[in-house]
């Protein structure tokens, strides 16, 4: 629903230019199996066994078609990454909360700890100076 809002123009034309490229991609992957069809008739036994030669084909279209799939995939990660500021201002904001919550509790036992030890040194102290006087 936050991608309804107007982008920005150069996230509108890098969203643009994935789309284009996942069509291009697309329409690789089309040429592939195109081909890839087309040496599959059967032909004279060669050196290479037909078996081999359909699993070099089966390797060969999982290359081709899966390359620049993947690397598109990774584009549109990273560029979800670099600016879904939204998601990244809410994990800021929680990790800042966390981080008060820890900074007030540490402040609330560091007083304790000082009233502890202020009780405790002039508890100190008067048993110092009346042993002194006597």
């Amino acid at each position: 629903m936050a991608q309804q809002r107007a982008l920005p123009q150069s996230k509108e034309t890098l969203l643009q230019s994935y789309n284009k490229r996942l069509k291009d991609d697309i329409k690789s992957i089309m040429d592939n199996f195109t081909e890839i069809i087309k040496t599959a008739k059967i032909e004279d036994e060669t050196q290479v066994s037909r078996a081999t030669q359909g699993e070099q084909d089966n390797y060969e279209m999982h290359v081709r078609a899966g390359e620049s799939l993947m690397k598109l995939v990774s584009d549109l990660k990273q560029f979800l990454i670099l600016n879904d500021f939204p998601s990244v201002n809410e994990a800021i904001d929680q990790r800042n909360q966390q981080l008060r919550t820890l900074q007030e509790e540490c402040d609330r036992k560091l007083i304790t700890l000082r009233d502890e030890i202020s009780i405790d040194l002039y508890e100190l102290e008067e048993e110092y100076y009346s042993s002194r006087y006597k």
